[in-house]
This record gives C-alpha cells, sequence and structure tokens, in this order.
C-alpha cells in the first residue's frame, strides 16, 4: 500500500481521514462521533459532556469551569455547551486529516482554541525575584566559602593548600557529569527546563555549602568549649547542626521553585529532580573540603589523615547519593504538597519531609561518630540498599507520570487537537528525542513538549477544581492547544519545504 508523505499509515483519499467516507469520522454516520446519536459527544445524554449532570462538567459547582464566563463554558468557549476547540456543539474538530499530523493541505489543525488566550509569562515578576535572590544567595555563599577555604590560608601554606584545592576540585567536579546524567535520563516525560535545573544545582554547590559551613564550624567550636570537648563539639556539628542546617538550606532550592516557578514544578518527580540537582551540587562542593583536608594531610605528613584515593573511592563512588536521598525527601514533601488540595497538607508534608530527611542525614554521620569503623561498614550496607530502593522508586514514579500523562490527553483526540499516534508519542518515555531524531525535529520535540505540559496542566486544573480551587494551571490549557496547532502547522511547512 501507498505510503504518504509523513511515512505513516495510508494516503489521505480526497483529503479525508482514513477510513472516512463522505468527510466523516472513522464509524461516523451522518457526521456523528462514534457511539454519537444526534450530535453528541460520546456517552453523552442530551448533549451533555460524560458523568456531567444538567450540564455540568464532572466536578463542577453551578456548571461553571475554572474562568468561565457564563455557566456550562469550557475555558475558551465562545457559546454555552462547546469544549474547547469546537466552533459549533457537536463539531469535530480537525476531520479530514491523516494520522499523526493533524493537518492537511493548509487546513486548519483543529476547530480552534478561540484566538487571544495568552498563557501567563514564565518570566513575571515572580520568576525575577527568585532569579535575584538566586544570584544573591549564590554569591553570598560563594564569598563565604573563598574566605574560609582560599583567603584565609596562611601565607606559608598557600602554593601547598592551592595545589591541594586544584587536586581536590577535579576530583570532586569531574564525575559530576556522570551524576547528573542519571536524574536527566530519568526524567524524560517532561524534562525540566536546564536553566531552573543549574539554577538550583549552583545554589546547593554554593549558597547552602557556604551557610553550612559557616554555621557547623562556628557550632562545633561553641559546643566544644562549652564542654570542654573537642569530640563532643565535632559529634554536634556531624549529627545535629549538619543535618539541620545543611537539609534545610538545600531545601530552600525546592521551596524557592514551588514559590517562584511554580509552573515548574508539577509533583514528586519533580521534586526529586530538583532535590537530586541540588543535593549534587552541594556534594561536589563539600567533596573539595573533604578531599582538599585528604590531601593536605598526605603533603604535609599528618598523623591519622586519609588518602585522597581512598576517600574518593568512599565519597565519589560508593556513596555519591546519599546527599540526594536525603535532600529528596523534603523534595517529595513539597511534591506530595503540590498535589494536594488541603491546605494543612502543603504545610504537613514539606515539613515531614523534611525531618525524614534530617533523621537519614542524622543517622548516617551519627552512627560512624558514636560506633568507629563496624558502623561505617553496616551505614555503607544500608546506605547501598536504601539508596536502590530509592531508584527503584523513583523508576516507579516516573512511570506513573507518564500514565497521567497519558490519561489527561485522551480527550484531546476526541477533540481532534491530537491523534493517536501523537498521544502515543507524547507518553512514550523520551518522546522529545524521538520527536527529534524523526523527521519532526527539533520542532517534534517542541511540540511533545508542549503536549506533555498541556496533560500535566490539565491535571492539576482538575486537582483544583476537586477541591474547588483556582489554579494558574488553567490559564495555560488553551495557549497550549495554540501551540500543538502552530507547532504541527510548522512542521508540516518544513517537511514540505
Amino acid at each position: 500500500m501507498a505510503q504518504n508523505p509523513w511515512g505513516y499509515g495510508p494516503p489521505p483519499q480526497g483529503g479525508q481521514y482514513p477510513a472516512q467516507q463522505g468527510g466523516q469520522y472513522p464509524a461516523q454516520q451522518g457526521g456523528q462521533y462514534p457511539a454519537q446519536q444526534g450530535g453528541q459527544y460520546p456517552a453523552q445524554q442530551g448533549g451533555q459532556y460524560p458523568a456531567q449532570q444538567g450540564g455540568q462538567y464532572p466536578a463542577q459547582q453551578g456548571g461553571q469551569y475554572p474562568a468561565q464566563q457564563q455557566p456550562g463554558q469550557y475555558p475558551g468557549q465562545q457559546q454555552p455547551g462547546q469544549y474547547p476547540g469546537q466552533q459549533q456543539p457537536g463539531q469535530y474538530p480537525a476531520q479530514g486529516l491523516p494520522p499523526g499530523h493533524g493537518a492537511w493541505h493548509g487546513q486548519s489543525p483543529h476547530g480552534g482554541p478561540q484566538l487571544g488566550h495568552a498563557a501567563p509569562s514564565r518570566f513575571d515578576s515572580r520568576f525575577k525575584t527568585g532569579l535575584a535572590l538566586t544570584v544573591l544567595g549564590c554569591l553570598i555563599g560563594a564569598v563565604l566559602l573563598l574566605k574560609m577555604f582560599v583567603l584565609d590560608v596562611p601565607p606559608s601554606y598557600r602554593d601547598v593548600a592551592y595545589a591541594a584545592m586544584k587536586k581536590a576540585s577535579i576530583a570532586a567536579y569531574v564525575p559530576v557529569a556522570v551524576y547528573l546524567f542519571v536524574p536527566y535520563m530519568i526524567d524524560r516525560f517532561d524534562p525540566e527546563p536546564a536553566w531552573a535545573l543549574f539554577g538550583v544545582f549552583a545554589w546547593g554547590a554554593l549558597f547552602a555549602t557556604g551557610i553550612s559551613a559557616v554555621i557547623n564550624t562556628a557550632g562545633a567550636q561553641l559546643v566544644g568549649e562549652a564542654m570542654q570537648s573537642a569530640e563532643a563539639g565535632q559529634l554536634y556539628g556531624a549529627a545535629i547542626s549538619a543535618p539541620l542546617f545543611e537539609e534545610l538550606t538545600k531545601g530552600m532550592a525546592i521551596f524557592g521553585m514551588v514559590v517562584f516557578l511554580r509552573r515548574e514544578f508539577d509533583g514528586v518527580v519533580d521534586g526529586i529532580i530538583y532535590a537530586t540537582f541540588v543535593a549534587i551540587g552541594f556534594a561536589a562542593t563539600e567533596n573539595i573540603i573533604y578531599y582538599f583536608r585528604a590531601e593536605i594531610s598526605t603533603v604535609l605528613g599528618k598523623p591519622g589523615g586519609q588518602n585522597l584515593g581512598d576517600l574518593f573511592f568512599l565519597r565519589g563512588v560508593l556513596t555519591p547519593w546519599l546527599h540526594p536521598m536525603f535532600t529528596s525527601m523534603t523534595g517529595i514533601g513539597f511534591g506530595l504538597a503540590r498535589e494536594a488540595n488541603e491546605g494543612w497538607k502543603k504545610v504537613v508534608y514539606p515539613l515531614g519531609g523534611y525531618f525524614i530527611g534530617v533523621f537519614m542525614h542524622a543517622w548516617w554521620n551519627g552512627m560512624a561518630r558514636v560506633f568507629g569503623g563496624g558502623a561505617v561498614i553496616l551505614n555503607l550496607v544500608v546506605g547501598l540498599l536504601m539508596a536502590a530502593a530509592f531508584f527503584i522508586i523513583i523508576c516507579v514514579l516516573v512511570h506513573k507520570k507518564g500514565l497521567t500523562i497519558r490519561k489527561f490527553l485522551e480527550d484531546e483526540l476526541y477533540l481532534g487537537n491530537l491523534t493517536q499516534e501523537e498521544i502515543d508519542l507524547i507518553s512514550s518515555y523520551g518522546g522529545r528525542l524521538k520527536a527529534r531524531m524523526s523527521w519532526r525535529g527539533k520542532l517534534g520535540a517542541e511540540f511533545v513538549a508542549a503536549g506533555a505540559r498541556l496533560a500535566l496542566s490539565k491535571f492539576h486544573t482538575a486537582r483544583a477544581m476537586k477541591g474547588q480551587k483556582r489554579t494558574i494551571s488553567a490559564d495555560f490549557i488553551v495557549p497550549l492547544r495554540q501551540d500543538l496547532a502552530r507547532l504541527r502547522q510548522q512542521m508540516m511547512a518544513q517537511h514540505r519545504g
């Protein structure tokens, strides 16, 4: 059978959709959609949407959807009873289109979400405030680190110290690319923007480490002097101060994402991804400090010091995921809060996640300090098992996110905004890469990203409706449909050219 120029399915006949007759959709009779009666939507009764009662959308009160102008309207409707993209009640937009493209020979890709629905700007005043605070925080952290570990080095040791610092920095930061590749590959359904990931990474590498280093050092000295015991001060710094303040400063990056970039934070998976990036940034800079001390001890011949190679194997090879695992507890808490409707959950979940992370961190640091070498081995075994279980949980959550995207795109098929092939692509693992490697190219990757964002916007809107709350996600639905139509037309034009 001949193939159409898009490489999928049989060519259209007279501009019709495969299996259409007289312009009808497959299985339609007299212009009806499958299972429609008298122009109704599947399972509709008297023109209602599935599960509607008296013309209401599911979970609506008084027939209104968020941002409606008249009872019975969905966002972007011109007349009551229409769903976004319809021009008249009962119409199925995007008929007569080949599979996988939604438009053919210049036809409009859908009946059209009405023009004039502009999505809220991502770079609004809230974003600019968050950006300014991030830059300021990173500068403060960088100054503190510079003072503590560079400027305060005695002049007689500077040449040795700077050489050790250079060697420690290479050992700490070269493996970072490998560490970051893992969460980057895991989050392939709706990847977070690179600039946001870089921002939280920088926050962890500079602000969190700088502030924590000052607080932990000062606290350990104060406790040691008060109790006249250096060991007591070290125990306080490692098992109490470090867990509390390190998890707090790292968690501030996740909190910032929720407050200043809520659109880029969808739920538990995003909480884990951002937590992992900020924690890897923190661990990389912290490793410089540990590796520097080990190298200095070796060079100066100090007794009891650790070898840099041994320490790198322990921290850089066996346990690089400890900090990400601890901080991910806070990320999970914020993710659950993002998905919750009840106000108390939005407070309790992040705090609960934070204190779980603090406990895990304190347990890891404290066991080795209290019980010595035997506890280190036990810690290592338990830590590796926990890390393995954690990765399995992440994979399950990512798979669940893919199912959520597919679920909330299903009605786009009935509305004609997407074809089944496009839904399969958008909800598949690595859909952006698949699209980019196909004839769709860069525009295809943008198309997949817009489709995933549409699904997640509808997901958050549905949750808000259930709790009878307003959400900014509803404002993105119609503009994202317009983006899908525009990108599809651009892909067609590019392919024809």
